[in-house]
């Protein structure tokens, strides 16, 4: 027998496959106790622990009363893992227990099709989560714990409600169904409001039974913060019913209301029309949710005037009792081409007279003697133009072009409420100035927010009435605040007469300008302007009705006035403040000016019949 001779290629050969072999084994150990060992730590992580999330609860929104205006309940999630319980309910190919009898009586808890929700399961066998059911209350989500149901689980959901319904709507804005704030409040205050999730990791056994959870792998959630407002919901009920009154009783497109505390900028009440309901955001156009008392500026027509007549007092361009020749026909200014009208013409004006029976021929004439450099600081300086910063999402500046891009034909439009764009957040803070004394408020909506304690910690640092910016000198504000007396007793505002306080106000009618240019001769903005008690002012009301249907009434004075006057006797009678005493009437030298002046005119409605009364008494 020959010896085998030895072979150099196979000796090669067997050592490459050896060397080859050695390679693969170490290559396979080296993974194994490097990315290999932290896969495979990882998935017994996953297979030995549960990280459950702690979502936080978004903090409330109250009134400035402590009223409820927006809250979190805290429901439950359904979820089942099919996988784990197709793992768990079956041994070697054979089930445990009956699982189409398990789905069954999970279905009927919450009110699923058996055959729907086994579908589901079928088709998704291999996934690790399928919500089955949320919003499940507490009463339910017992009954399914007592069920022991392997790989059905329950995680706990915040859900927003809003227990006052639609209303302030606007305010509050919204949520989505992630719980994230997308309009109002809601959505400028998310930070503060959403608080910060949380978490826990439990070790479980084998059929996912909690075992212990260590003090690092537990994080609590941070609830968010309450928010105190500003508003004052039985004030806000009262502004929405008046307004929707009004917008129903004449067929308006829509309409806004502010109700502003005159002392300290503070928003009572913020109310559009038509409303939504903050539920349900999907339900609501855009333009219905649309805050439009900040966000859509307008032409404000005659209430534009107070701030023209008082700031041309304060520059001595006049005085109330000037009188001014107004005529009794329509004027033709040097200015501009188009004749300047009046709905009615009385002769001669006084200054006085002009701002109550709203004549835009003595308006015309003021403007032409003020000027444009002294029309824009007069206008600038009750804060036109600009945003007021209140602390509300997609506020608008509103336009007051810049000096030199006037004409001499704006001087004209100007004084009568065009070519100036306001909001009417902006109307109720200017107005404020002459109901506290001259001084320009900043608008806050937010008073402050709770602390452990139920304390409300102000955001706002309160600025005392001499720390806020003057807008019109303090005599001439009382002075052009009696003449706005007038406007309510005789002159165009008298259905926003009360019988119990003093109103000031004023009313404008405007044209709607047209999208190609040009006013719309059929379509109008019908706006007041009022603050009481004249004596003390506790209240300033913006009151803007947009559209009016024509064929009823379109005039401030007949559309908003009224429903403005019932929004402050309601509102006044609320805060149980004090009758107004008897209105003084105007002083002799000015009295003996006035257009068909009657003394009586200052006593209360009813006063005659009191006293008829007293006497037969």
């Amino acid at each position: 027998m020959s010896t085998p001779r030895f072979s150099t290629v196979r000796a090669a050969v067997v050592m490459v496959g050896l060397f080859v072999c050695f390679g693969v084994l170490l290559g396979r150990v080296s993974y194994l106790q490097t990315y290999g060992r932290q896969q495979t730590l990882a998935r017994a992580q996953r297979q030995q622990y549960v990280t459950q999330p702690l979502p936080a609860r978004r903090g409330g929104v109250y009134d400035r009363n402590g009223f409820e205006m927006a809250g979190t309940v805290q429901t439950q999630t359904l979820f089942v893992d099919p996988k784990f319980m197709q793992d768990v309910f079956t041994q070697d190919g054979k089930s445990l227990i009956d699982m189409d009898q398990a789905i069954t009586r999970l279905a009927g808890l919450v009110d699923r099709d058996p055959f729907e929700l086994s579908q589901a399961l079928s088709d998704r066998f291999e996934s690790r989560f399928i919500k089955v059911a949320e919003d499940v209350d507490e009463a339910t989500s017992r009954e399914i714990e007592k069920l022991d149901l392997p790989g059905a689980g329950l995680l706990p959901t915040n859900v927003r409600y809003y227990p006052m319904g639609s209303l302030a709507a606007h305010i509050l804005g919204g949520t989505g169904k992630d719980g994230i704030g997308l309009e109002g409040i809601e959505r400028k205050f998310e930070s503060l409001l959403a608080g910060k999730d949380g978490f826990k990791r439990t070790l479980k056994d084998a059929r996912h039974r909690p075992i212990s959870t260590a003090a690092e792998d537990y994080l609590p959630a941070q609830h968010g913060q309450h928010l105190i407002l500003t508003i004052d919901t039985n004030i806000q009920m009262i502004a929405e019913q008046e307004l929707a009154s009004t917008c129903e009783q004449f067929r308006a497109k829509q309409g806004e209301c502010v109700v502003m505390d005159p002392k300290t900028g503070e928003v009572l009440a913020l109310a559009n029309w038509p409303t939504f309901h903050p539920q349900n955001l999907g339900d609501s156009e855009n333009d219905v949710r649309r805050n439009r008392c900040l966000t859509d500026p307008y032409e404000p027509g005659s209430t534009i005037k107070p701030f023209i007549v008082g700031p041309a007092v304060s520059m001595r361009v006049t005085k109330v009792g000037d009188v001014w020749p107004t005529g009794t026909g329509p004027y033709q200014s040097e200015l501009r081409r188009k004749p300047v009208t009046d709905v009615y013409y009385y002769g001669p004006l006084t200054t006085w007279d002009i701002l109550v029976k709203s004549s835009n021929v003595g308006m015309t004439l003021l403007g032409e003697r003020m000027g444009k450099g002294r029309l824009h600081a007069a206008v600038s300086n009750f804060g036109f133009g600009r945003v007021t910063g209140i602390e509300l999402p997609a506020e608008d500046p509103g336009l007051v072009r810049p000096l030199p891009r006037w004409g001499n034909a704006d001087v004209v439009s100007f004084v009568q409420g065009y070519n100036v764009m306001v909001t009417p957040l902006q109307l109720a803070r200017g107005f404020c100035a002459y109901a506290n004394g001259g001084r320009l408020v900043q608008p806050t909506i937010v008073k402050g927010v709770l602390d452990a304690d139920g304390r409300v910690i102000s955001r706002n640092k309160p600025a005392g009435v001499e720390m806020m910016p003057e807008a019109i000198n303090p005599i001439t504000a009382a002075e052009v605040k009696r003449v706005l007396c007038d406007v309510v007793i005789r002159g165009t505002a008298q259905k926003a007469r009360s019988r119990t306080w003093n109103i000031f106000g004023k009313t404008g009618t405007a044209h709607i300008s047209g999208p190609g240019g040009g006013y719309n001769n059929s379509k109008y903005t019908s706006s007041f302007l009022a603050g009481a008690p004249a004596e003390d002012p506790r209240v300033v009301v913006a009151f803007i009705i947009h559209e009016p249907d024509r064929s009823i009434a379109h005039f401030g004075g007949t559309v908003s006035a009224p429903g403005a006057g019932k929004l402050i006797d309601r509102v006044l009678t609320y805060l149980q403040v004090p009758p107004s005493p008897e209105l003084a009437p105007p002083p002799p030298h000015i009295a003996a000016k006035l257009v068909n002046y009657d003394p009586k005119v200052y006593r209360w409605p009813d006063a005659d019949a009191q006293h008829a009364a007293d006497a037969r008494h």
